[in-house]
């Protein structure tokens, strides 16, 4: 069972950060634990112990996720019918209203994307999940990304440079996964633009052999190099002192990974404190 502990916002809040697997939980009598505790542990029961943490922390956040589906399901069901009802909406409607019920329906919609990929990642992790593939088009797959997005960028007074210059761009691959991918880096992006300029990402394809690269390129702050060696990790935010202003809690490029080494591919990234970050993205041709 769950340590009681662990139900408080204190230890939650020591889940979501990367700190040795031993402090995620506080005193406890559970028999998982003793052997970390012991002086003379033995490799096996070290191995077996961490195992059983994380089996512990797995199936917590997983719990978690499934109970925020219900309410995000339920907002959504609210803002279909006051659409859909005139008798819901009076006729003297506030001048927004249109442009409020978006606001909530695009949130929402985003909200329950941040819980699906927690919920994917989990079930990758444990072979879980069967990701269906079929021949596709990356352009495609690219165009709706990008279309889910520009709105966002165009609030930043940003713009985005695409540029197709892979000749051949038919993959074997799962169109929805691939294109959360893309939504899931040029969101970064767009969370670590720099305000003291105009936002730019530049969108890119070409073929090198029998694969066709992707690559996202921004001029925002750029990362550290520390930051770089942990940026796929689950959960992890670069630490920016006391400074809130980056919303999220670092489940889009782990998610990001995983489907991209799903898909047999490779996913790297560079960038320079000050100068911006670059993505790339390589998959097999098909």
């Amino acid at each position: 069972t769950i340590p009681t502990c662990v139900h408080t916002s204190e230890h939650f809040q020591k889940m979501i950060e990367i700190i040795p697997i031993e402090q995620l939980f506080c005193e406890t009598d559970s028999p998982y634990l003793h052997p970390l505790k012991q002086r003379n542990n033995t490799p096996e029961n070290i191995i077996y112990s961490y195992k059983k943490i994380a089996e512990i922390k797995s199936d917590f956040i997983n719990n978690m996720t499934h109970e925020f589906k219900t309410p995000i399901a339920t907002i959504n069901l609210a803002v279909e019918a006051l659409k859909a009802s005139s008798s819901l909406v009076p006729s003297s409607r506030p001048e927004n209203f249109d442009r409020y019920i978006k606001m909530i329906k695009d949130e929402n919609k985003r909200m329950n994307a941040q819980v699906e990929n927690v919920l994917q990642i989990s079930q990758l992790e444990k072979d879980q999940l069967t990701i269906e593939k079929e021949e596709i088009n990356l352009n495609g797959v690219l165009d709706e990304a990008i279309d889910r997005v520009k709105l966002f960028v165009a609030e930043k007074n940003g713009t985005i440079i695409v540029k197709k210059e892979a000749e051949d761009e038919i993959i074997w691959g799962n169109a929805m996964h691939l294109i959360n991918v893309f939504v899931n880096i040029l969101d970064n992006a767009l969370k670590y633009a720099d305000t003291d300029r105009p936002l730019e990402i530049e969108v890119k394809t070409f073929n090198v052999n029998r694969t066709v690269v992707t690559t996202i390129k921004d001029n925002g702050k750029g990362m550290s190099r520390s930051s770089l060696k942990h940026v796929f990790e689950k959960f992890y935010r670069e630490n920016t002192g006391n400074l809130h202003n980056v919303k999220g809690h670092g489940l889009g490029l782990a998610y990001v990974k995983q489907i991209v080494e799903a898909h047999s591919g490779e996913v790297n990234v560079e960038s320079e404190k000050g100068i911006g970050t670059e993505f790339s993205i390589k998959l097999n041709l098909h």
